[in-house]
């Protein structure tokens, strides 16, 4: 019988576990879920207690497994890796045997807003940008370290290793662990052409390289620790966790010239994968590796499914059902509002962490659906802003390939659709990061990739597209004359 993946995809408010079959089909009744949430305050923190992510993540494991031993038809089966796919630019500070001396700091952690600003006040953004594929902002390690360094120096120099809360995970749960190259791209300090350490920004930032895991791809060896739990993983190689962008694009099959990937889950991006050595973006994109032969160029946005959450949550909107047929009626922008999404600190295309969010046009007929659908509207005119620099790059226009929470919404997809002024393909699987974990534990094994074929498309109206073409500039306006007036 034909082995199967185990893949986890560690997410920023969710962890997920599932088993896939030779073909890389989810097997949906191994899938398993655990929600958590962030550590957040109005001063900009984003944190998640280790103890709760490592909870969640062998809860995912118990079920799944569970499952698995309960299947007759599985049991049998041998389990031949296991694939990770987690959230990028996040850190957690440990001592030297590894136990946590931070929470984990994520990505939306914007508390060193003032620290990224320093940093690009003594160093060239621009050309730490070529050098890294990051820039100087919140997101990422270098301003992070930083903003620790001067907030928390005593803890700061106690940390003896730093590393992203996959690698904590694995070396808590495996014994051993190492920094995948494309997950290092993803700090900051890393430079993706080099594959090497960029020492003038690690100076700078006062940070040894030592207390860094290992950087290569190789896997661990689940040993005694996980089998004690697990049998059924006795000696499966584990590979290291690859950065939640990179396995979207492997899970939805956007991995060639021609296509694109766009992910609407708790945040949003727009990427495109290519091949090679030299890897490079435009100035307020990103460029990170998938692996040492492969990079990603786009832009994400820290604004989407996290204001769809706050819209249910603070507006007290009805179900989801009655939200997809009120919004299916409103094919367009008529509410008459503009806003600019930045309940957290935002990224590209523009970075401007320091902008806040806001709606312009509020009046006494303003209803709380409307809220929603111009808070939703906002989100994809940033991704739109991103595709713009992005997709002149490319030789010919690509097919865009959709994935994340978008798709239990046929009314967002129209929408992000008409935005865009682009025709969008959903993704055959709804979660693209966990088949893409999978598929990359297999292409590491040396096991055959199967072509993913496309779904039909949605296709932009032309009316609403000229209509959101007019509200997108009304949307940079206000950006603009917020930008000055700070």
């Amino acid at each position: 019988m034909s082995a199967l993946i185990l893949a986890l995809d560690i997410g920023t408010s969710s962890t997920r576990t599932a088993l896939f079959d030779e073909h890389a089909n989810r097997l949906v009744e191994t899938t398993a879920q655990q929600s958590y949430a962030l550590i957040t305050s109005s001063s900009g923190e984003a944190e998640l207690d280790p103890a709760v992510l490592l909870k969640a993540v062998r809860h995912c494991l118990d079920e799944t497994m569970q499952t698995f031993r309960d299947d007759k038809l599985l049991r049998g089966r041998k389990i031949a890796g296991i694939g990770v796919s987690c959230f990028w630019h996040s850190l957690i500070g440990c001592d030297e045997s590894g136990e946590p001396l931070t929470n984990v700091i994520t990505w939306a952690d914007a508390r060193c807003r003032e620290d990224a600003a320093t940093l690009r006040k003594k160093l060239s953004e621009k050309k730490v940008h070529a050098d890294t594929g990051c820039m100087l902002r919140a997101s990422f390690w270098p301003a992070k370290m930083t903003w620790l360094r001067r907030t928390r120096r005593k803890l700061f120099d106690r940390v003896a290793q730093w590393m992203s809360p996959a690698e904590w995970l694995q070396l808590k749960l495996c014994g051993d662990a190492n920094c995948a190259i494309g997950m290092a791209t993803g700090t900051g300090f890393l430079n993706p052409s080099k594959l090497k350490w960029n020492a003038k920004l690690l100076k700078a930032c006062h940070i040894d390289p030592d207390k860094f895991r290992p950087l290569n791809d190789e896997p661990s060896v689940c040993g005694d620790a996980l089998a004690q739990s697990f049998p059924e993983l006795r000696g499966v190689p584990w590979f290291p966790a690859i950065g939640d962008g990179a396995a979207s694009n492997l899970g939805s099959g956007a991995t060639r010239p021609g296509f694109a990937a766009i992910n609407v889950g708790t945040s949003a991006a727009l990427r495109v994968m290519r091949e090679g050595r030299k890897a490079r973006a435009p100035f307020g994109l990103f460029c990170y590796r998938v692996d040492a032969k492969r990079f990603l160029v786009g832009g994400a946005v820290s604004n989407a499914g996290n204001l769809r959450a706050w819209c249910i949550r603070e507006l007290h909107l009805p179900d989801a059902a009655t939200i997809e047929e009120r919004l299916a009626v409103e094919p367009g922008p008529s509410h008459g509002l503009t806003v600019l999404p930045f309940w957290t600190a935002e990224r590209a295309p523009f970075w401007n962490e320091d902008d806040l969010g806001s709606i312009h046009g509020i009046t006494q007929h303003t209803t709380a659906l409307d809220l929603l659908q111009a808070i939703t509207e906002a989100t994809y005119h940033r991704l739109a802003l991103i595709a713009e620099p992005l997709l002149a790059a490319e030789p010919r226009r690509p097919k865009i390939i959709v994935s994340g929470g978008i798709q239990k919404s046929p009314s967002s997809l129209q929408r992000l659709a008409d935005v865009l002024g682009q025709s969008v393909h959903p993704n055959d699987e709804p979660e693209a990061s966990i088949r893409g974990a999978a598929i990359y534990a297999m292409e590491k094994l040396g096991l055959r990739i199967p072509s993913t074929a496309l779904d039909p498309a949605v296709r932009p109206r032309k009316k609403w597209a000229l209509a959101y073409s007019t509200a997108r500039a009304k949307h940079r306006k206000l950006e603009k004359l917020i930008g000055n007036a700070r």
